[in-house]
């Protein structure tokens, strides 16, 4: 028996009486989601899916560097969101839910479809309002046969104990940790209180899985990547959110320092800008001046075309490639 099943059987026994009066999230929007209503995220008893797909491109050590034909990261992205950035490059899915409704053997086929298909694990995004029809669907394929690593690709906006139910089930975390200033949490994404909650969570995550692990070929195995958007004028809050990092979990921690910002959605004025170079390249020197061993970055300026924001309008949303 896989021996990730006992853990995920005792998950479902902590968490899924709470859906009655739904905590499961920052939010406690207190809603019966086990009757269908549905809070701050939209979603009810079942999971809503947009895509599933081979996705390219993720940081190197979780989708490979060399694009199709390679195997890439088994991918799901959940429709709603627990957050709901004003500026998100995934409004259609996390604002607008377009996608499906899925039962948990279908999603569970999801899960298997992707590692039949070679993929090098399973990719979680926006996990955290759905964590229940996760858990379910994941008790069917690990009894089918599902072996792949899971990767709890998430906003950071979690309860850190819900996060301690995944310890044992989760292989890599790979959570945002968006904010350090409370002002622009409540200004971008109406939560004042993310930074708070944000870093219980991320340092529940770091104990389970401290250290990035990498097969013979580069790919991540366990362990974990914390993300950083830096937004324009955010530099400053950027580099609070890298010196907490540096001295609250170690240097030795994986960062992902994303230069990708691109206003979409309901972006407020201030922010209704490309992100400069030199606000990007500011950010990036603090985080090589704290001497984070293992570093991801990407360009400091994207052309007009290059500005990765997904469609899922279309069959496959991601049209470029690494």
């Amino acid at each position: 028996m896989n021996p990730k099943l006992a853990k995920v059987d005792k998950a479902l026994a902590a968490l899924e009486r709470r859906a009655s009066s739904c905590d499961l999230c920052p939010r406690r929007c207190g809603v019966d989601r086990s009757r269908g209503e549905t809070g701050f995220c939209g979603s009810g008893s079942q999971a809503g899916v947009s895509s599933a797909l081979l996705h390219y491109g993720e940081e190197p050590v979780l989708s490979g560097d060399g694009g199709p034909p390679g195997p890439g990261s088994g991918t799901v992205f959940f429709t709603g969101c627990n957050l709901k950035c004003l500026f998100c490059q995934n409004y259609q899915i996390s604002w607008q839910r377009r996608g499906r409704i899925v039962d948990d053997a279908a999603l569970a086929g999801l899960y298997l479809d992707l590692q039949d298909r070679g993929a090098y694990n399973i990719n979680l995004v926006s996990p955290t309002h759905v964590v229940l029809p996760i858990l379910r669907a994941l008790r069917i394929a690990l009894r089918r046969g599902l072996s792949l690593p899971l990767i709890w690709n998430s906003n950071g906006y979690e309860r850190i104990d819900v996060v301690e139910t995944l310890a044992g089930i989760v292989d890599i975390y790979l959570p945002d940790m968006k904010y350090f200033s409370s002002r622009a949490s409540a200004r971008y994404s109406d939560a004042p209180d993310y930074f708070e909650n944000a870093a219980a969570a991320l340092q529940e995550m770091y104990v389970q899985q401290p250290d990035l692990e990498l097969d013979d070929h580069g790919i991540a195995l366990r362990g974990m990547i914390v993300r950083h958007l830096v937004l324009p004028g955010g530099a400053q809050d950027s580099t609070a959110v890298l010196d907490w990092m540096a001295r609250t979990l170690s240097p030795a921690v994986a960062v992902s320092l994303m230069s990708q910002y691109h206003p979409c959605h309901r972006a407020p004025e201030d922010i209704r800008r490309p992100l400069s170079p030199a606000e990007y390249r500011a950010v990036l020197d603090r985080a090589k001046e704290l001497g984070f061993l293992h570093l991801f970055a990407q360009p400091e300026l994207f052309a007009p075309d290059e500005h990765l924001i997904p469609d899922f309008e279309r069959k496959d949303p991601f049209p470029w490639k690494p």
